[in-house]
């Protein structure tokens, strides 16, 4: 059995780090380890570090726009202690009930508001990371501006904790618009929805978010017919604006906000309340040019949502054998099996073959975890 740690402090987890690896010691590192069936496979390790217990707020300037957390804080109290000066950090990640600041930014995980604010990379500004030299290491800052120097925190985003584990993350922060408001178009195909999005986009409008769900997604939100999901925010006249646009393209039904804060709470935790639906589920990410989604949709046979302003389509197959096949036919576009059961992943190609670019992530690899200690096998394959 493994021995379990929970240091409560960043220099006690370092010191955690710098004798397992002194040992040779295999370490799964983690938060609220919400996310275990992503990645890669999670293989039985001598030691699991949970930053659980680090769960401080270090500075908070609303003032500054900026906050520096521990990496174990949760996603929804850190979101409570924002609400009160109306900012916030505009990830709305699957899982997000559950999850930690750190495993979020590990996993770079994202939601609907992608297309407007983009990912976890745009809005960490510094961090603090344990390495299995035990030192504690400083990258970037707490200034919105911080160019100097290589930001090797960047790295840590979306590593999965194979190359260190964050213990403390800063942020950039992002006022909550005055005004939100979300749109529904029913769509009677994605031909129709990806027609509605060009004008969108072509448009003076600013959506925050344009997600399409397909017809099997949308039955398992309750809903008889696929449709788009449009939010913007701004002040009124924002509103109106946006408003009259989209009755200019169809009929929508604008949702009541507390309607609205329940669809996209569900929309961005699919992905979690599918799996534990269905078990033996495969969660395919799928990424393209915005011109390709429609002829990716209409090659699923399966329940999709479709970051339409993003181009990234989450497919959503019962059981892994689809999910491969349709990969194998399917090349011409990057996807990956983002979630999968653990029983399954070691038979499985979970990512596409790599390019020359593999070389150099054995070299990172190696420089930060030279005898492949940490997490291993969650980012790619046996490293």
């Amino acid at each position: 059995m493994p021995v379990i740690e929970q240091p409560q402090t960043a220099e006690d987890l370092a010191a955690l780090l710098a004798k397992a690896a002194s040992q040779r010691q295999t370490v799964e590192s983690g938060g609220g380890f919400s996310k275990r069936a992503g990645a890669g496979p999670v293989f039985e390790s001598d030691v699991v570090l949970s930053t659980s217990r680090l769960t401080r707020i270090l500075a908070y300037e609303p003032r500054d726009l900026t906050i520096s957390v521990e990496a174990g804080l949760s996603h929804v109290e850190l979101n409570s202690v924002l609400a009160p000066n109306r900012q916030m950090i505009p990830l709305d990640p699957p899982f997000s009930r559950t999850a930690t600041i750190g495993g979020i930014v590990a996993s770079n995980s994202s939601g609907p508001r992608r297309r407007m604010y983009g990912t976890a990379r745009d809005m960490v500004i510094g961090m603090k990371f344990a390495t299995l030299e035990g030192k504690l290491i400083q990258s970037g800052g707490m200034v919105v501006k911080n160019v100097a120097g290589l930001d090797m925190g960047k790295l840590l985003i979306g590593s999965w904790g194979t190359l260190a584990v964050m213990t403390s993350i800063n942020f950039k922060l992002l006022p909550v618009p005055a005004v939100e408001r979300t749109m529904l178009l029913g769509m009677d195909s994605p031909s129709a929805a990806f027609g509605v999005r060009d004008k969108l986009i072509r448009s003076v409008l600013q959506p925050v978010a344009i997600d399409f769900v397909n017809l099997q997604a949308a039955a398992e939100l309750g809903f008889k017919k696929a449709f788009l999901a449009v939010e913007f925010g701004g002040n009124e006249a924002v509103i109106e604006r946006s408003r009259k646009e989209m009755f200019s393209w169809g009929e929508p039904v604008e949702q009541h906000p507390d309607d609205a804060d329940e669809l996209w709470n569900r929309i961005r935790n699919f992905t979690p309340a599918y799996l534990q639906k269905v078990p033996a589920a495969v969660v395919v990410r799928i990424s393209v040019t915005l011109t390709e989604l429609r002829e990716v949709l209409e090659s699923l046979d399966a329940p999709a949502i479709v970051r339409a302003g993003s181009g990234v389509v989450y497919a959503y197959f019962s059981e892994s054998q689809a999910a491969a096949k349709w990969m194998a036919v399917n090349t011409r576009w990057t996807a990956v099996m983002e979630y999968a059961p653990a029983s399954e992943k070691n038979n499985l190609a979970l990512w596409p073959e790599p390019g020359a670019e593999i070389e150099m992530m054995k070299r990172v690899k190696a420089m930060f975890d030279p005898h492949n200690l940490l997490n291993r096998a969650r980012y790619y394959r046996h490293f």
